[in-house]
């Protein structure tokens, strides 16, 4: 690939990454925290450096690149279980049931977990907990559960049978599309991680709108599950990610199977 084709491509992912990470690293200097516009950049354990690093994907030689070009390395094994796991969600029916009842277990009946104010109160969100069933199929999720919220899930998912549940309906599988992608960097180009970084990042507005906590302080109405209403509006809007999701998930598994052949 010439100069002349990449480093306009560069140059558009450096400023895109930059729109997003900057309000990031100015509230990180001044010792700020922000519970939603940061989740993904403490959650994740890639580095808003690592995030803004452009490459073409695997195999693609650049002409006057300046240093290393790491996408012309071998790639890792991970490549396997990562194209497997994707390809099982693809391949599973989407479960819209859950109405995001993960955020209220992980603070059931315990207050040491509530580092937001909670519309409900303690016991109004509990009585939400115990009004509905609890059918996450999301280790990751599931893992946050209290004490006493974990009986009450239908499921009792493992990191040991992620294969097995991870479901494409799933709002934090959807959010996992960025870890993958970035695990499979920089043989995937740089733009499909930053198109899998932009999904979690309107997802988690969802995520926190559909909570227990009350944000309203800081702009976030609330979408009330706990009514009908709310529930509907929440699983309209996981429809909806979830079509992105689905998009998103085969790039991923297009741009992840030729690896295969060089794992």
């Amino acid at each position: 690939m010439s100069p002349d084709v990449w480093r306009p491509r560069k140059e558009a992912h450096e400023a895109r990454v930059d729109a997003w990470t900057a309000p990031h690293l100015a509230r990180a200097a001044a010792g700020e925290k922000h519970p939603v516009e940061d989740f993904l950049f403490s959650y994740y354990s890639h580095r808003p450096a690592r995030l803004r690093r452009w490459s073409p994907g695997a195999g693609v030689e650049l002409h006057g690149w300046p240093g290393d070009q790491p996408w012309l390395d071998p790639v890792p094994d991970r490549v396997r279980w990562i194209v497997e796991l994707l390809q099982r969600t693809a391949d599973r029916a989407p479960s819209f049931g859950c109405f995001g009842l993960h955020e209220w277990a992980m603070v059931y009946r315990d207050s040491r977990r509530h580092k937001q104010p909670l519309r409900l109160g303690e016991q109004g969100t509990a009585r939400v907990v115990e009004a509905q069933p609890l059918v996450c199929t999301h280790h990751d999720a599931f893992r946050f559960f209290t004490a006493q919220a974990r009986p009450l899930n239908r499921h009792q998912p493992t990191r040991a049978d992620q294969l097995a549940l991870e479901q494409p309906g799933c709002l934090h599988a959807n959010m996992d599309l960025y870890k993958w992608a970035y695990k499979l960097s920089p043989w995937v180009p740089a733009e499909l991680v930053a198109d899998c970084f932009d999904l979690p990042r309107r997802i988690r507005v969802l995520d926190m709108q559909a909570s227990p906590y009350d944000l309203r302080h800081l702009g976030y109405e609330p979408v009330p599950v706990e009514t009908p209403a709310g529930r509907s509006s929440y699983q309209a809007a996981q429809r909806h990610f979830a079509a992105e999701a689905a998009a998103l998930r085969q790039r991923l598994l297009l741009a992840a199977e030729p690896l295969l052949r060089t794992a």
